[in-house]
């Protein structure tokens, strides 16, 4: 099993999830790493401790940075990736809130340079849907689909162009799921082409503030 993991919840605040996560780190694509929508201004102390025990654990880390679908200033977005580096060990990055039509591929392509130019090893985008085709070659993994599990099961659809690509470059993120069916959230990413996957039991505002039952021995 290959799951992306946002937590996005302080782990002063649920020790137990964090905990959990790090002894379940070896059934993870990567961790997101998110202590302030971003890295903040400055390290917090509990974040580089869960972070350091995580990369002990054999996580891969990846720091949250938010690109407001091509509306924020780049240079801001590629100073979050280095802090990330720099404050919890970050091997590369989440860029959520990417552009995903074509007139947006060029600037993506040279975010995304930048922040490799940082030491980012390995590059999240999310779009959060399938984007124009352009922008699977520019990343390691990319969302093709962020949503509600109800949305997943009736309005999902794939382009022929995802066909072509290795399922291991996909990723679906999926909230809302009735815990008895995390495994089959699991098994309806793969049959979908998304080798890459992160259902959750959580709602909005913040689904991602629990960790997925996937990640606690569930079956698939």
């Amino acid at each position: 099993m290959s799951l992306l993991i946002p937590l996005y919840v302080h782990p002063a605040e649920d020790p137990g999830a964090w905990h959990r996560l790090i002894e379940g780190a070896d059934r993870t694509y990567g961790v997101v790493i998110n202590p302030a929508s971003g890295p903040g201004t400055e390290p917090d102390p509990a974040f580089t401790a869960a972070a350091g025990a995580l990369r002990t654990a054999g996580a891969r880390l990846l720091g949250y940075a938010d690109t407001g679908y091509g509306q924020r200033d780049p240079a801001e977005v590629v100073e979050d990736v280095r802090r990330h580096r720099e404050w919890y060990g970050a091997d590369g990055c989440f860029l959520d809130r990417v552009r995903s039509d074509r007139a947006g591929l060029p600037d993506c392509r040279r975010l995304v340079r930048a922040v490799r130019r940082t030491g980012a090893e390995t590059v999240v985008l999310n779009p959060g849907v399938h984007p124009a085709p352009g922008y699977a070659r520019l990343a390691d993994l990319t969302v093709t689909f962020e949503g509600h599990w109800s949305t997943y099961v009736s309005a999902f659809s794939r382009p022929a162009w995802t066909a072509r690509q290795p399922a291991e470059r996909f990723c679906h993120l999926v909230y809302g799921v009735p815990q008895a069916l995390i495994p089959l959230a699991v098994r309806t990413a793969h049959h979908r082409g998304a080798a890459v996957s992160g259902p959750v039991t959580g709602e909005q505002p913040n689904p991602w503030a629990g960790l997925t039952p996937a990640l606690s021995g569930v079956e698939v």
